[in-house]
């Protein structure tokens, strides 16, 4: 059966993908958004995963989501709400002794560890500031699109680039250039001389992201997740009440009210092409839909290598998308609790702020580093850290809805895992998920036995689930050579694809990955741009 009844199809219904929906409905287009599983958010869910017990399945944090989407689709009206941690982080660190970070502790603990770095605190957070105030505007910006040819239009945006960066001296373009090249762990160094602290800040450049903090490149890592905000407040994080599917269901509310026709249990079996333009979708079941714009939301590898014919692809994009670099080390759990964890360093399962912040488990870069190591090599076991990273977020202390009363959830977010194990995932994911417990449970030894029950999610789960090729939650590296008018590939950074009529929107694109909304609003703006609709997202 055949169905020319739409202007646009968005394949997938990730936020991104509701996203960019909302921004092409409001501007008078027909739009369909086409969800392979039966609930749509992608990434950002939330479901029961033990009887009683819900969690955000996968992202479980906010910060990024861009204050102008919050906005622009009226996410509060839709009753989208969102509290902050006490403070950011809590360390229980080996020796019995802790760390936080946030909350206006910051410096009374940094000097716990070392006096000298509470004198560096002050020039770190100046350098950090005078670059993500740049940040902050270039991810709303369309990457120019280097290609065969160079388009007017793509001189504007070069010329758009040059104009925000003109606000840094040339100390702040310094700065900016170590934060795209230099590793993380050479930055922190630098500045810093206390374990604890250098592991709070490096976190964020290993989450997600198969690599050592002295990986070069690390450093944009952690610069990429500082951008964000929560409730006006700069650098914050937060919980979104009902967990992240709170975010994705607000944004489907918005996107009904503007006429977008949402269609769940809608796998995408073949993107059609004829004569160079992408004209429809074909599904599962055998339907074919057709419209004048296709936009993916898909990983640009997941796009291309499963959806797309190889023949209908030049051989240089055909090669590049199967070296486009993708897969994480991460390892995600969401487990249900009888009590709080009692930590060694901070004592008692009543509610304490602890409880309420981001719990990392990792006291320090080469802790982070040896993981990534173990995990790369296999030289230990067949994939993963002997003495991982775990950060535990127990979202029911700051929202009662999720577990019932006196009981909680938590989401372990862990690293480092190889997306490919030896022997397969199916067989290893029970051991690895009692690794992850039992790590927690050396810095709250009523942890283990408080667990009513869990899920495990390795690489594989997510991509079979979520579409997360290799587990990656960015859709693809964020390398130098993955990012701004390379990300996916030279030639498609303008949220332009292979094909004329195809449209990319998803974390695949500009700025990347995250819960932000900005891929889906910039990809819109470029496609109303080409079918000179309006309003455009400014």
């Amino acid at each position: 059966m055949r169905d020319d009844n739409s202007d646009v199809l968005v394949i997938g219904g990730g936020h991104n993908g509701l996203v960019c929906a909302a921004y092409l409905a409001g501007a008078g287009l027909k739009v369909r958004v086409l969800e392979r599983r039966a609930i749509v958010g992608g990434a950002a869910v939330t479901e029961e995963f033990h009887p009683g017990f819900r969690n955000s399945t996968a992202s479980y944090t906010v910060s990024l989501l861009n204050p102008k989407v919050i906005r622009d689709l009226r996410l509060h009206e839709h009753g989208l709400r969102i509290v902050e941690r006490p403070y950011s982080n809590f360390l229980p660190l080996p020796d019995g002794r802790c760390f936080r970070l946030g909350g206006g502790l910051t410096e009374a603990e940094i000097a716990k560890f070392s006096q000298r770095d509470v004198a560096r605190w002050g020039d770190y957070n100046a350098m950090l500031d005078r670059v993500v105030a740049v940040l902050r505007e270039l991810v709303h910006l369309t990457p120019p699109n280097v290609g065969d040819r160079i388009a007017f239009g793509d001189w504007l945006q070069s010329y758009a680039v040059a104009k925000r960066l003109q606000h840094l001296d040339l100390r702040g373009r310094r700065d900016l250039l170590d934060l795209f090249t230099k590793s993380a762990g050479e930055l922190l160094d630098h500045y810093f001389e206390g374990e604890p602290l250098k592991a709070a800040l490096g976190w964020d450049s290993v989450v997600g992201n198969f690599a050592s903090p002295y990986t070069p490149g690390s450093a944009y890592v952690l610069l990429h997740h500082l951008f964000g905000e929560v409730n006006g407040k700069p650098g914050t994080w937060g919980h979104a009440i009902g967990g992240m599917g709170a975010i994705t269901q607000a944004m489907r509310k918005e996107c009904e009210a503007r006429g977008v026709a949402i269609e769940t249990g809608a796998e995408v079996a073949r993107l059609l092409v004829e004569n160079g333009k992408a004209t429809g979708v074909v599904l599962a079941d055998g339907r074919e839909l057709r419209a004048g714009i296709v936009a993916s939301n898909l990983n640009p590898k997941l796009l291309y290598a499963r959806l797309v014919e190889r023949a209908q692809l030049d051989d240089d994009t055909a090669q590049r998308i199967e070296r486009y670099r993708c897969g994480s080390g991460t390892f995600r759990m969401n487990v249900a609790l009888s009590e709080l964890p009692d930590f060694s360093a901070m004592p008692g399962t009543q509610l304490q702020p602890h409880h309420q912040s981001g719990i990392l488990v990792g006291p320090s870069l080469r802790y982070f580093e040896q993981a990534y190591f173990d995990a790369k090599s296999k030289a230990h076991n067949p994939g993963w850290a002997r003495q991982p990273i775990v950060e535990v977020v127990i979202s029911s202390t700051l929202d009662d809805t999720l577990a019932p009363p006196g009981q909680h959830v938590a989401s372990l977010f862990c690293q480092q895992v190889n997306p490919d194990v030896d022997g397969g995932w199916d067989a290893h994911r029970d051991t690895v998920a009692k690794l992850m417990i039992d790590t927690v449970d050396a810095h709250a030894p009523n942890f283990a036995r408080s667990v009513l029950g869990y899920e495990a999610l390795s690489p594989l789960d997510l991509e079979r689930r979520i579409g997360l090729v290799g587990g990656d939650i960015f859709h693809g590296a964020l390398g130098l050579d993955q990012m701004f008018s390379a990300r996916p590939l030279l030639g498609q950074g303008a949220y332009r694809g292979a094909f004329k009529g195809l449209y990319l929107c998803g974390s695949g694109t500009h700025p990347g990955g995250g819960v932000t909304g900005l891929p889906g609003r910039n990809a819109a703006r470029e496609i109303l741009r080409d079918l000179r609709k309006g309003p455009r997202p400014r």
